[in-house]
């Protein structure tokens, strides 16, 4: 079963604004987008929201750091079939994000559909 993977304007925003300092950013989440889109939901699920939400780690090939230096990736489950793509963050430039940011940032992409 194929998901439609979906970005939100946070997301480009964010992807936008790394991509300028990690080269290789687009090339680094493309695995991850492809095992979204054949129906596969890796990471964690992040609890404090009533939405489906998951978090997962993207190493990043331009910082040579091991986990800590990768990407976080924060993706909803809208249905079994549409993926959200929430927010990515550079773990060397962001500890982590709260619950209340990913529950806005959806909020906020849920009415403006």
């Amino acid at each position: 079963m194929a998901a439609n993977v979906v970005f939100t304007p946070e997301f480009k925003r964010n992807l936008r604004v790394l991509s300028k300092k990690y080269r290789h950013i687009r090339d680094d989440i493309e695995p991850l987008i492809d095992t979204l889109q054949n129906g596969e939901l890796p990471g964690d699920l992040v609890t404090g929201t009533s939405y489906t939400i998951f978090k997962v780690r993207v190493p990043n090939r331009d910082v040579q750091r091991g986990k800590s230096g990768g990407y976080r990736i924060i993706y909803y489950l809208q249905t079994q079939t549409d993926i959200i793509l929430v927010t990515i963050y550079s773990k060397t430039e962001q500890a982590d994000i709260s619950a209340a940011q990913i529950w806005r940032i959806v909020n906020e992409f849920e009415t403006e559909k």
